[in-house]
C-alpha cells in the first residue's frame, strides 16, 4: 500500500469494493473506518448507478479490488466509462499491476507487447482467440485461472508452438512464484497441488519478425535518393 492509497481511502466518503469482507480486512489493518459498498461482476449494473448517483451527489468514492488493478480485466472499467460519460472527474491512484511485473519479471523483450487479458474458456474459442496473435512479433500476456492452467498452456503449444514463456503467479502475494522456460518445461512441470490463485503467462512473439522488418525498414531508407 502507497502513501497516496491510504491518504485516498481515509479522505473518501465511500468505498466500493469488490468484496467488503475483504477490504473491510485492509481497512482495519490501517485502523481506517469507511462505509462500504458492494460493487462487482455480478451486480455491477445496479451497483453502478448506485455510485454514480452518488458521485453526482458530490460523494467522493474509492474503488476497489481483491487484487490487480482496479478496471483491468474487472468491471472498474465499465464504471470509470460511465463516470467519464457523465462528465465526474476520474483519477487514479498507482499501484501493483499484474501484468506489467510479470513482463519484466518474464525476461521476455518488453519493448513491444500486447495484453490479451483472460482467454475463452472452451478449447476450440480459446485456440482461435490464440490465432489472432500467432503471427504477433510482440510478447504476449495472459490472465487464466488455475483450474484451466493446464489446457491453456497445451492448446498455447498447439497454436504457438514451443515458445519462450514465463508462469507468474500470486504476484506481490505470500505465495508469489515466477518460472520460466519454454511453454512445454512450464505444462511439464506444473503441479496441480501447487497451482493456487490468478496466473500471469507471457509468451514471446514470433521469433525473428522484429529483426526482419528492422531489416526491411533499413533497406528501404538505403534505397530513397538523397533530398
Amino acid at each position: 500500500m502507497s502513501l497516496r492509497a491510504l491518504e485516498t481511502l481515509r479522505s473518501v466518503d465511500l468505498i466500493a469494493s469488490e468484496d467488503t469482507r475483504h477490504t473491510g480486512k485492509l481497512l482495519r489493518h490501517f485502523g481506517i473506518e469507511k462505509p462500504q459498498i458492494s460493487y462487482h461482476d455480478h451486480n455491477e449494473e445496479r451497483s453502478g448507478r448506485k455510485i454514480i448517483e452518488l458521485a453526482r451527489q458530490g460523494k467522493s468514492v474509492a474503488l476497489v479490488t481483491d487484487a490487480g488493478m482496479p478496471g483491468i480485466s474487472d468491471p472498474g472499467f465499465d464504471l470509470v466509462r460511465r463516470a467519464i460519460q457523465e462528465r465526474i472527474e476520474v483519477t487514479v491512484v498507482p499501484g501493483a499491476t499484474a501484468f506489467v511485473m510479470a513482463l519484466v519479471l518474464s525476461g521476455l523483450p518488453v519493448h513491444g507487447f500486447t495484453f490479451r487479458g483472460f482467454p475463452p474458456r472452451k478449447p476450440g474459442p480459446r485456440r482461435r482467440f490464440f490465432e489472432v496473435d500467432k503471427d504477433s512479433p510482440h510478447t504476449l500476456i495472459f490472465y487464466e485461472s488455475p483450474h484451466r492452467l493446464g489446457a491453456f498452456l497445451e492448446d498455447a503449444i498447439e497454436v504457438f508452438g514451443d515458445r519462450k514463456a514465463a508462469l507468474a503467479g500470486e504476484l506481490t502475494k505470500m505465495f508469489e512464484s515466477v518460472k520460466r522456460g519454454t511453454l512445454t518445461t512450464l505444462l511439464a512441470d506444473l503441479d496441480d497441488k501447487e497451482t493456487r490463485g490468478e496466473y500471469t503467462v507471457v509468451i514471446a512473439g514470433l521469433p525473428g519478425r522484429l529483426k526482419a522488418k528492422d531489416r526491411d525498414e533499413k533497406s528501404v531508407a538505403l534505397s530513397q535518393p538523397p533530398v
